[in-house]
């Protein structure tokens, strides 16, 4: 065990099943637990900071004990060092902006509070927003004062429930690269609810994915992603992330290409510039496999591989297949009929088709 570890260990009894998670997270980047309504991932992030209290529970937050029932340990949510930022951002509607901010130092414990205070709004982007009052903000900039606020105490974790819940697409848009600024830049843990398959894909750096209170994977978010015995999305959610770096832009058709292990892939200039880093998503339902090499094909994406491994899909006509490109892992859904006559099996050499490909970051 290390003692840079998250450690979330613990039992609570709900109305529908009972929670029990055994976690061991990095010490920075943002784990993302993610899965469906009622799952049991606002229950762990509540134990976290002691609203709730688990049973047989160990908590460990920057090697401090915040709960330990072996021990008699338990910490009130006061003497810990977190911050929590909620679906709404709750902002005091009788103080502008800085006033908010202001209030959360009164909880801060640590003499570099302030500096960590203007950190935040520089990271966050609201140094022009500090005399607003709250019913000036939009919804964007309403959470990033709350997560500002929330990281003004200067927190050793910081706890976000759906933070984009009650925003539309446009707002979420707005917020998702501060988040992503925030992953990059601080070095403190993240521990963020969702159920947005769209906000894992861009955030995360370790996924936990939780159903009935337990938890069915956990680990770095590329992995857990390219799992398909279980797969751990179902539907059109289904997919691979890949890591590469924008290598071209082409003027002429509007688009760009990004290098990544075992090949490059075009896809729509988004204005990026060349050497940036970039996240990809490729949905399994995007990618087909041939035996040969494409040509003469309106699909611009196409690399070799070889087939890693083969599992059911929800529907019984259809696999999916994982296959890899140098040591870059791509999912494809295909039917059981096209996998019959191609003959593929694992260990075999194909090439895959990829039709559209999204950045994800």
């Amino acid at each position: 065990m290390s003692a840079e570890e998250l450690i979330v260990q613990l039992t609570l009894p709900r109305a529908d099943f009972e929670l029990k998670v055994d976690l061991h997270l990095p010490a920075q980047g943002i784990s993302v637990l993610f899965g469906a309504s009622g799952s049991g991932k606002t229950s762990v992030l509540r134990c976290v900071a002691g609203l709730e209290r688990a049973r047989d529970a160990k908590v460990i937050v920057a090697g401090e004990v915040w709960q330990d029932d072996l021990s008699g340990v338990f910490l009130p949510t006061h003497r810990r060092a977190l911050g929590y930022v909620f679906q709404e951002s709750s902002l005091f509607e009788h103080l502008d902006v800085m006033g908010n901010l202001r209030y959360g130092l009164q909880r801060a414990r640590s003499p570099q509070a302030e500096q960590t205070l203007q950190l935040a709004i520089e990271l966050l982007g609201i140094a022009h927003l500090l005399r607003r009052p709250p019913d000036q903000l939009s919804g964007g900039e309403r959470q990033r004062v709350a997560i500002a606020r929330a990281l003004a105490t200067a927190p050793r974790i910081l706890l976000l429930d759906e933070p984009m819940a009650a925003l539309d697409q446009a707002r979420r848009l707005e917020i998702l690269p501060w988040l992503e600024r925030l992953r990059d830049e601080l070095h403190i843990p993240m521990l963020y609810v969702t159920h947005s398959a769209d906000e894992l894909a861009r955030l995360a750096n370790h996924l936990v994915v939780m159903a009935s209170g337990r938890v069915q994977s956990a680990g770095a978010v590329g992995e857990v992603l390219a799992s398909i015995d279980p797969p751990m999305m179902v539907g059109d959610d289904v997919g691979a992330l890949l890591h590469g770096r924008v290598v071209e832009r082409d003027a002429q058709w509007h688009l760009a290409s990004v290098a990544i292990d075992g090949g490059v892939l075009w896809l729509r200039d988004s204005g990026l510039p060349v050497g940036q880093t970039v996240r990809l998503r490729v949905l399994a339902r995007d990618v087909s496999l041939t035996t040969t090499e494409p040509g003469h094909t309106s699909i611009q994406n196409h690399l070799p591989c070889v087939l890693d491994a083969i599992a059911p899909d929800v529907h019984p006509s259809q696999v999916l297949v994982r296959v890899r490109c140098g040591e870059s892992v791509l999912l494809a859904r295909i039917t059981r009929r096209a996998l019959d006559t191609l003959g593929l099996l694992p260990g075999h050499a194909a090439w895959v088709q990829v039709k559209s490909v999204a950045i994800a970051q």
